[in-house]
């Protein structure tokens, strides 16, 4: 018997709040870096622990990820457990947009009341250390790509699971936060 779906909060993306998950990709002041090219160029270094796993390599690969509409209904969860998974917006066109990532610690399947949500602004990127949940691709407003660095390799490395009961996104005033 399916439940009724439970609201689920949007916070803002910051690097504390993240951590538990992984790390939150951005070029800010937090971040160590330099300048390089004969000062033209500002290196932000070492911004994510990729983790291909035993016998994995890192890949590059870009995701097209179509927008979803307010409110959105969380049924599932995946995760990766041999490898991280880092994506990374694009400009598209001279924009890029903002996004929503949610989380949950790893472990067991994750219940409705484990899941948290993120908005990441256009300038941030998420790295989900190897085996936490986290929900596919959530494009906001318009169709972004992303730049997604993961592993390939030997073994299953994809799991999937359903939440029930389901959580919402966007149905009790978060629609201020996620609105352009």
């Amino acid at each position: 018997m399916t439940r009724a779906a439970l609201s689920l909060a949007v916070e803002p993306l910051t690097a504390e709040a993240f951590a538990p998950f992984g790390e939150v990709i951005e070029a800010g002041a937090a971040a160590r870096h330099w300048t390089i090219n004969g000062g033209n160029t500002e290196r932000f270094h070492d911004l994510a622990h990729l983790d291909p796993g035993s016998g994995g390599r890192v890949i590059a690969s870009i995701f097209r990820g179509a927008p979803r509409a307010l409110p959105f209904t969380v049924s599932m969860m995946e995760r990766h457990p041999q490898g991280s998974q880092a994506f990374m917006p694009l400009f598209n066109g001279g924009t890029s947009r903002r996004y929503l990532v949610v989380v949950a610690p790893r472990g067991p399947a994750p219940t409705t009341e484990q899941l948290r949500c993120f908005l990441a602004q256009a300038h941030q990127g998420v790295n989900y250390a190897p085996g936490v949940w986290h929900h596919p691709l959530l494009a906001l407003h318009e169709t972004s790509d992303f730049l997604v660095l993961d592993r390939e390799g030997p073994g299953d490395n994809c799991d999937e699971v359903r939440i029930d009961p389901a959580a919402v996104i966007g149905a009790d005033g978060n629609d201020a936060l996620i609105s352009e």
